[in-house]
């Protein structure tokens, strides 16, 4: 009882510690505005916060804030499984076979460092102006975060285990299930979080480039009609989907890995 209570005194403080800090942060742009002349270029919290909220009722172009929102997310989610999947694979295949690390990890080690956004010319030349280069891109940022966190992952694996599991009489198959992928569980999800943001930011990116709808599309027509109201709408949108999205993961990683969960 007594830690059960002492748990939910820490998670207390901590949102009051969170609803301070998002307070103060807004007083501050508010008196930034208001007293200095960055208010001449600047919207202040409270216009933007209002706009916010009336575009969840009327419409930004085609769509609410909340469409838009959603088209983003849509898109997030074939690109982030697509790659997360084949990061997993190839991920645990490099860290498991050496002849697939020796095959594949130099290729990977050239491509990782190579930001999603710098594929966008090409991805258009290769998929068009519709949706494939969007999942493209987002595969691609998701497949080198995970990736590198599964190969990691099973590379760090306690080679004392391995040795004693064969000794007991494990053959590879046995070691592998029971100790290499329950061990690199964490490392996993730690990549998907990771590949999480980088897939939310990348679309936002492809967005801006090229596209009809989505929070990318709200930034950039607030670009060109002048209107810094709506590109910090679509930037606040972002803040709040980016964050809901690490949460998500964070409580999906802390049921499945309850033995490993990383600080919060």
């Amino acid at each position: 009882m007594v830690k059960n209570f002492n748990k939910k005194a820490k998670n207390y403080e901590k949102t009051i510690c969170a609803a301070i800090s998002i307070l103060a942060f807004l007083v501050i742009w508010q008196l930034v505005v208001s007293f200095t002349k960055a208010g001449m270029v600047l919207a202040g919290p409270i216009e933007t916060l209002s706009m916010f909220v009336i575009s969840i009722v009327k419409p930004l172009g085609t769509h609410t804030i909340e469409g838009h929102i959603l088209w983003s997310l849509s898109r997030v989610l074939v690109g982030f499984i697509i790659g997360s999947v084949l990061g997993i694979v190839l991920g645990i295949l490099m860290g498991w076979f050496k002849p697939m690390s020796a095959l594949f990890r130099p290729i990977f080690e050239i491509l990782r460092p190579i930001p999603p956004i710098a594929w966008i010319p090409l991805s258009i030349v290769w998929f068009g102006l519709g949706e494939s280069s969007k999942y493209f891109l987002i595969m691609y940022s998701a497949f080198c975060a995970v990736t590198m966190n599964a190969y990691s992952g099973v590379r760090s694996v306690d080679p004392e285990l391995i040795g004693a599991a064969k000794m007991l009489g494990a053959n590879n198959r046995q070691v592998f299930t029971t100790i290499v992928l329950p061990s690199c569980v964490p490392q996993i999800f730690a990549g998907l979080q990771i590949a999480v943001g980088t897939s939310w930011a990348t679309v936002v990116a492809a967005e801006m480039v090229r596209s009809s709808e989505g929070v990318g599309w709200v930034i950039i027509r607030g670009q060109d009609s002048n209107s810094t109201v709506q590109i910090l709408v679509g930037i606040v949108a972002i803040g709040i989907v980016g964050y809901i999205l690490a949460v998500t993961m964070r409580a999906i990683e802390s049921r499945l890995c309850k033995w490993s969960v990383r600080g919060k």
